[in-house]
């Protein structure tokens, strides 16, 4: 009776955020392995793209941090390690891995650092600020311990994918539409951003220094 009480309070939300951290975290172990690291180093990278920007976002917002609460974040990472484990040679061979799993994390991740300042009645900027500092802090930090520039400063329109999320959920959310229905939209419309940027090569004007 309490597992069932449990799985009945489980909205729709907490499936997008292990969705994402899943996501999030094959990424990151994906790409650890390109660099040769062994599997507890491999394992701490996953992680860390996984939780990273919802870290800095409670933090910012001044509320626990979100995985000190609940052991599934852990569990979402070392199922993510086991999945490419076991399936390495199909995203070994699978074109842009990285990408797929980072576009969809992404999506995601914006949906719940969204809706995590949403529901601390936070005005509009702070919930959009919120859902890009959640979508793209763990990706850097990823970046930064593996030694690489982080792609939000070398890819297509990555961080701008995410405020536009933002905004659209602002808007849907505005105009009453169904928290799910708006959930999945804001997911689905960061992931095709990030897609056609990349795609037709979208990028925002490069800053020059001296001729």
């Amino acid at each position: 009776m309490f597992l069932f009480n449990d799985l009945v309070q489980i909205q729709f939300v907490d499936v997008i955020e292990v969705l994402g951290t899943i996501a999030f975290a094959i990424s990151g172990i994906r790409l650890a392995s390109a660099k040769q690291f062994d599997w507890f180093g491999a394992i701490v990278i996953g992680f860390v793209t996984a939780v990273g920007g919802g870290t800095l976002r409670d933090l910012l917002l001044d509320i626990p941090v979100f995985w000190m609460q609940a052991s599934r974040y852990i569990w979402c990472t070392l199922f993510a390690f086991i999945i490419v484990i076991f399936f390495r040679k199909y995203l070994v061979h699978l074109n842009n891995t990285i990408f797929w799993f980072d576009c969809i994390g992404l999506g995601l991740f914006v949906v719940v650092g969204y809706e995590k300042a949403m529901a601390l009645d936070y005005p509009i900027w702070v919930c959009v600020s919120m859902a890009t500092v959640t979508g793209i802090v763990g990706g850097i930090i990823r970046d930064i311990l593996i030694n690489e520039i982080p792609i939000i400063f070398t890819q297509e329109l990555y961080a701008v994918a995410c405020i536009l999320g933002g905004i659209l959920f602002s808007i849907l959310n505005f105009l009453q539409v169904d928290l799910v229905i708006t959930e999945i939209a804001t997911a689905i419309f960061v992931v095709v951003i990030r897609i056609l940027a990349t795609k037709y090569h979208l990028k925002l004007p490069v800053l020059k220094g001296e001729d």
